[in-house]
């Protein structure tokens, strides 16, 4: 048996096999994860709910983060599985899973917040196929794969994810305008032929681990990790009279009581027989400073891809001639540099990674982004297209260069038997990362959006025949409804202004505070003091991700043969692995911990 899985581990054809299933796999859950934000729209009106209603908000919420939550929270746990049970077994019942959730959310039966709690409940079964996926494609890869062709290998895969979540943006106002079922359904026949292929060729390489489940690991990661997440979800919506939540008591409660958890987690896991996750791993510099950089890049960039959409929807298309309705499908088209950034420069950086190790072109990546995002803030809110789209060009470039050599530095570093796990955990930051993105982005365009935008909004109003006392109650309303508004491609006067106010204006008067100049006008010096401040953020974030990176060390690929079938590695045995390998590391690119 093992003779056999080595043979098939040198044949390059099973390494292609492999390769193109699971960067399928990975495309597919990535596009879907984007796919439902542009066509929030469409899905809303085939439920008959206003996402703009206050009752609303936790459906908007939900629908839009759900997804990325409960796949940060599970990804861990399923990798472990994939270490425990087989990670080709894992990754197979992921396709399944992610198919049925597809099917089911085409064929939502509901309407009205029946509809919504439906859509919510299926895009968890979704998520917990893409989790599945995610999971243990990076782990097959790397079974797949000798140390020399990683690098290039999962430049591929990773690449994969940048450009799913804004080919998902594009396929998503496409499908919309069509019908909104088919959204979901898209996913179907993909999944289906993704599932049956995957049963027929991957084989099982890797070194299943035999061992108990860890439950009170698993249940205080769970736990805590989603009360996290959830808090930090709830603290961008209004609370009482104030423009954000984060005084609420429940998100206080739930991002305190998440952190107790997580706390609970490590005090757990270092005394667990067989733990969850095995902490051991973070005295490896290598994942250590691999993992902290993939975090801090996605909680640079996780929000970038909403703020970006909101600047083009809310201001800049609609002053270049389109519909309020029709940006959603235009802001993906304009932002589609940022995918090609990634396309040209993930592989490539990949197959250097392989030739010079990952230390050089994900610290590099880094800096890149740092400065696309600088040179964003620098232009006008209403822009030349082409500064734009070179930016988008160098940021996808930035962000080419950092993925693959990341992911191919982390999953060389850790030993064969723990590479499910490892690949979760390095999923959970990423995903993670990108939830907390998105609530500090959100918090820091709210917060300078609530500087100016009352004040700019009510006498914009009173200057076009609008009752003070309507102006006065629309200027406060929170800013986050704006953002909602343009996000989501209505017209956010029209949506904002009671419709008896409007009919009671002159003609001339609603047609322009209902037009496409009024409201792009009015909220591009407040939008942009916001902006400015989110991508200065974002730039401090890469730069520190940058450092992180370049603390990883040199080259590193760990090749474990000695560990016992079961659980945690001995006391020193980590320590003892990467001091027997440095002498054959490359001068000066030692990574002992």
């Amino acid at each position: 048996m093992a003779r056999a899985a080595r043979s098939r581990r040198e044949d390059p054809n099973y390494r292609w096999v492999a390769l193109s299933n699971t960067t399928l796999g990975v495309l597919m859950s990535a596009i879907d994860g984007s796919i439902v934000i542009i066509s929030l729209p469409a899905i809303f009106s085939g439920i008959r709910v206003n996402p703009l209603d206050p009752g609303s908000t936790s459906y908007l919420l939900w629908i839009m983060m759900g997804y990325l939550l409960v796949t940060a929270v599970l990804v861990v746990a399923f990798g472990r599985l994939g270490d425990m049970f087989g990670r080709v077994r894992m990754y197979n019942a992921g396709f399944v899973i992610f198919t049925a959730g597809s099917l089911l959310l085409a064929a939502t039966p509901f309407t009205g917040p029946a509809g919504a709690i439906w859509i919510i409940g299926m895009r968890f079964v979704q998520a917990i196929g893409g989790a599945f996926l995610f999971a243990n494609a990076q782990a097959i890869l790397t079974d797949a794969f000798p140390p020399g062709q990683r690098g290039l290998a999962f430049g591929i895969n990773g690449i994969s994810f940048l450009a799913g979540q804004f080919i998902g943006l594009v396929v998503g106002g496409i499908l919309a305008a069509i019908n909104w079922r088919l959204v979901f359904f898209v996913s179907v026949p993909v999944g289906l032929a993704g599932t049956i292929w995957a049963y027929l060729r991957l084989e099982e390489l890797g070194t299943v681990t035999h061992a108990k489940i860890d439950w009170p690991g698993n249940l205080s990661f769970a736990v805590g990790l989603t009360a996290l997440l959830i808090g930090i979800t709830y603290g961008i919506q209004p609370y009482g009279g104030q423009t954000m939540g984060w005084t609420n008591p429940f998100v206080l409660a739930m991002i305190g009581g998440g952190l107790v958890l997580l706390a609970l987690f490590l005090w757990i896991e270092q005394r667990a027989e067989q733990p969850l996750f095995d902490l051991d791993l973070f005295r490896i510099r290598a994942f250590a400073a691999g993992n902290l950089a993939g975090f801090l890049a996605s909680l640079g960039r996780g929000g970038l891809a909403f703020m970006l959409v909101i600047w083009l929807q809310g201001i800049w298309l609609p002053l270049h001639g389109y519909s309020f309705a029709d940006t959603p499908l235009w802001a993906g088209i304009y932002m589609l540099p940022l995918t090609l950034g990634s396309l040209l420069f993930g592989p490539l950086s990949g197959y250097l990674t392989d030739r010079f190790g990952a230390r050089p072109f994900a610290t590099g990546g880094m800096l890149v982004a740092a400065a696309s995002f600088l040179g964003l803030v620098l232009l006008p809110v209403n822009f030349p297209y082409w500064e734009f789209a070179g930016l988008l060009l160098v940021s996808g470039a930035g962000a080419g260069l950092f993925m693959s050599p990341n992911m191919a530095g982390i999953m060389n570093s850790v030993p064969a038997r723990q590479r499910g796990a490892a690949a979760g955990m390095r999923t959970t930051f990423q995903n993670t990362g990108m939830v907390v993105s998105i609530g500090v982005f959100f918090s820091l365009m709210i917060a300078g959006l609530a500087a100016s935008l009352p004040g700019t909004l009510y006498r914009g109003l009173v200057a076009h025949d609008v009752p003070a006392a309507i102006a006065a109650q629309i200027s406060h309303l929170p800013p986050v409804a704006s953002l909602f508004a343009a996000l989501l491609g209505y017209n956010p006067m029209a949506t904002l202004l009671p419709a008896s106010v409007l009919h009671a204006l002159p003609a001339a008067q609603a047609e322009v505070l209902t037009g496409k100049g009024f409201f792009p006008g009015l909220i591009s010096a407040p939008l942009q003091h916001g902006l400015a401040i989110v991508f200065i953020a974002a730039a401090l974030m890469a730069v520190v991700a940058a450092w992180a990176s370049w603390m990883r060390g040199g080259r590193y690929v760990h090749e474990d043969h000695r560990a016992p079938a079961g659980g945690r590695a001995p006391a020193g045995e980590v320590g003892a692995e990467l001091t027997d390998l440095l002498p054959a590391l490359d001068e000066g690119r030692g990574s002992r911990p």
